[in-house]
């Protein structure tokens, strides 16, 4: 399992109550180092204008070099910025629709010169408010132009589409698995795919697990996991297993059942915790149970699922938590 960080989780993570945050911004570098400190850990996501620009890219490419990491995906900012308020690649302005392809293309060619295969696209601010308010045909035919123009201008890249049913808007376009899953193969090509993040799953009413085997049933289409917990409620992006131990347990023997070799990558908003230790505890928490499921397990579940019995299943679980001392 390849262990990874989106670098300013370790940073100052401001929410919409305090707009300066909690703490305050440690350097690139400080949190560069912090993520190689992080036992497992061998790579970071960088942000496009927040970690990473064709300006700095040697900079942080140094850094990376120095504390042993790699860069496991470039994230374009499509939701950070003013601009991008009324949508990126479905604003209604084609001007802010080609700069939100321009800031796809800048992310691939980074990643190119990181040798990073991967390109993760969150587009947070593509949806919508209120009812007759948007052409639901026509912005979900720009999202797939765009992703079908970057994907074939960079065929060596894998481009990512991770889904979020809410936030910042009250409903967008890429929602929930399967609907991201539709768009990805309206795209067409082999380098467009899903992301799951752990939180956006739970908030989706999803079961992480069944989610991942759907993507990877359908040509192999889970492309990454970015992990966080929460209440099902909001995407809290809390420490992982904080909320959801047994499903945490059932998606990575899903993850491992399938033959997933994508990052396990952390993607958490530690406001008030100390972030290094928030991630820390999150990325041994999925070391746990990577050490549990190892061959002996992993048929034992096997077995359970073959029973399909919620009893023994039930049970089994109980005695990795609580193992009997007799």
């Amino acid at each position: 399992m390849k262990y990874s960080i989106i670098l300013g989780n370790l940073g100052n993570t401001c929410d919409r109550f305090l707009s300066s945050g909690y703490k305050d911004q440690p350097s690139k570098e400080t949190m560069i180092r912090q993520a190689s400190e992080i036992f497992g850990v061998t790579g970071v996501e960088l942000v496009g204008t927040w970690d990473i620009t064709p300006q700095n890219a040697d900079e942080i490419g140094e850094l990376l070099n120095k504390y042993g990491l790699v860069c496991a995906s470039i994230l374009p900012d499509h939701f950070s910025q003013k601009r991008w308020g009324r949508g990126a690649f479905v604003s209604l302005d084609p001007a802010i629709r080609a700069q939100a392809l321009d800031e796809t293309m800048i992310a691939a060619e980074l990643a190119r010169k990181f040798r990073c295969p991967l390109v993760n696209i969150w587009p947070g601010q593509d949806g919508y408010d209120y009812p007759l308010q948007s052409n639901y045909l026509q912005a979900r035919q720009w999202i797939v132009d765009a992703i079908r123009a970057a994907a074939k201008a960079y065929p060596d890249i894998r481009f990512s589409l991770e889904y979020k049913p809410k936030e910042p808007r009250t409903h967008s376009f890429l929602a929930r698995a399967a609907d991201t899953l539709i768009l990805a193969q309206e795209v067409g090509l082999p380098n467009v795919g899903v992301t799951i993040d752990t939180g956006h799953s739970l908030v989706a009413g999803e079961n992480m697990a069944e989610a991942a085997v759907l993507l990877n049933q359908a040509g192999r289409k889970l492309f990454h996991m970015h992990f966080n917990d929460n209440y099902r409620f909001w995407d809290d992006d809390m420490i992982v297993g904080s909320v959801h131990l047994v499903e945490f347990i059932e998606l990575l023997f899903w993850l491992k059942e399938l033959g997933y070799d994508g990052w396990y990558s952390m993607d958490q908003y530690p406001y008030r915790e100390d972030a290094q230790g928030a991630l820390r505890n999150s990325v041994e928490f999925l070391q746990g149970i990577e050490a549990m499921l190892d061959a002996k397990s992993m048929e034992e579940i096997r077995a359970l699922l073959a029973r399909g019995d919620a009893v023994k299943s039930t049970a089994w679980i109980k005695s990795k938590i609580f193992p009997s001392k007799r």
